[in-house]
């Protein structure tokens, strides 16, 4: 995942665009960037397939403590010569682990032509056939050690537990579910409906895709410079190293 500051004074503070697959080196990146910011409730601008379990874990712990606040959208610049300023196209995509880094949010808005689509947790490795692949008692541990940890982060962070039920009911082998607008609240993602509570003097807009850089993105490899197509690849998350583990949040558990 990628992080980068857009500005937009003198109106506005601005905001943290995020962008990409969520992989082993995503929390250290984040720290990286923070340095020397100020970022204390800022707002993250999220479009990201997702990636792995426990460093979206980690990830969203961090952005709770310094008090963030999340959505879904891209980050554009509206043309207009020189008043050109920058914006968010609404019409993006936050899948399976980026849903629960947008959990994170103090307060949390999605807008409505935004995608936040869920699925169960799964070994990586195996996720593209996984029917078909074979699992072995440690494998099972894993898995279920990971939907403890992913339990307790989502109540940590103010989720409902429907949202582990919705998420945990679809396999690897189907479409990824898009949560609808009740479902949004019934999970509790969405704390407030205002896009002023998280981007005041915004331009929150859902222009043309065809307007937007499109983008691509390598499912858990390093993320290409070219751009990516506006539908996420499905992201299957458990990434298991070659040593059999699980890489273990790097951050303190707080609220």
């Amino acid at each position: 995942m990628k992080f980068s500051w857009v500005a937009c004074e003198p109106k506005c503070r601005g905001w943290i665009s995020a962008v990409g697959i969520i992989t082993a080196d995503t929390p250290k990146d984040f720290e990286e960037f923070s340095r020397g910011r100020q970022l204390g409730g800022a707002t993250v601008v999220l479009d990201s397939s997702g990636g792995s379990v426990n460093d979206a874990i980690a990830l969203g712990r961090r952005f709770r403590s310094l008090g963030l606040l999340t959505t879904v959208g891209i980050s554009v610049q509206n043309r207009g010569g020189q008043s050109a300023r920058p914006a968010v196209a609404s019409e993006a995509y936050c899948e399976s682990m980026c849903v629960f880094v947008l959990l994170a949010g103090k307060k949390r808005y999605v807008p409505e032509t935004a995608h936040v689509r869920v699925h169960q947790i799964w070994m990586g490795d195996r996720a593209d056939d996984a029917k078909a692949a074979s699992y072995s008692a440690q494998d099972l541990m894993i898995v279920e050690r990971d939907i403890g940890r992913l339990a307790k982060y989502t109540f940590d962070m103010g989720g409902a537990g429907d949202l582990l039920s919705l998420a945990l009911s679809v396999p690897p082998w189907e479409d990824l579910h898009e949560l609808d607008a009740g479902e949004l609240k019934l999970t509790n993602i969405v704390t407030t409906d205002l896009v002023a509570d998280v981007l005041p003097h915004v331009d929150v807009s859902a222009p043309a895709m065809a307007e937007l850089a499109p983008k691509t993105q390598a499912r858990f490899g390093a993320e290409p410079e070219q751009p990516q197509p506006a539908k996420s690849t499905k992201t299957a998350e458990a990434l298991v190293p070659p040593t059999g583990g699980v890489a273990t949040p790097g951050t303190a558990s707080q609220k």
